[in-house]
């Protein structure tokens, strides 16, 4: 066997920044949050309740600690993984910030005089 790994033969590739809506996107990692939204778990406890492997789920919760969704802890040998609120706040001032810009879009379109329509 050679002493070069395969990851010391790959040249870097740049990696983007995830965002928390580009995190939750994925339909595994969105029950993953949902059910870490309801207590927090480890990866073993999340593997045990849904159809994806440790790794699997290990590597779903790496991208929503990227998004800044989720913290992790040591509880002596176990890592437990929690919902971050300020991810939450961020993604619910977003969403605020789209509502509060249709509200004012129908608004407008409903004072707008009809004669005036093309």
């Amino acid at each position: 066997m050679s002493g070069n790994s395969v990851s010391g033969t790959l040249p870097f590739v740049t990696t983007y920044e995830v965002d928390a809506w580009t995190a939750l996107a994925d339909p595994t990692r969105r029950e993953i949050f949902s059910r870490l939204s309801q207590r927090p778990r480890s990866v073993t406890d999340l593997a045990r309740e849904l159809p994806v492997s440790r790794p699997a789920v290990s590597q779903h919760l790496r991208v929503l600690r990227a998004a800044d969704l989720v913290r992790v802890h040591a509880e002596g040998t176990r890592r437990i993984y929690t919902t971050a609120p300020e991810g939450l706040r961020a993604l619910r001032t977003e969403l605020e910030g789209f509502w509060s810009a249709a509200l004012t879009n129908v608004k407008r379109l409903a004072a707008a005089d009809p004669s005036e329509e093309e």
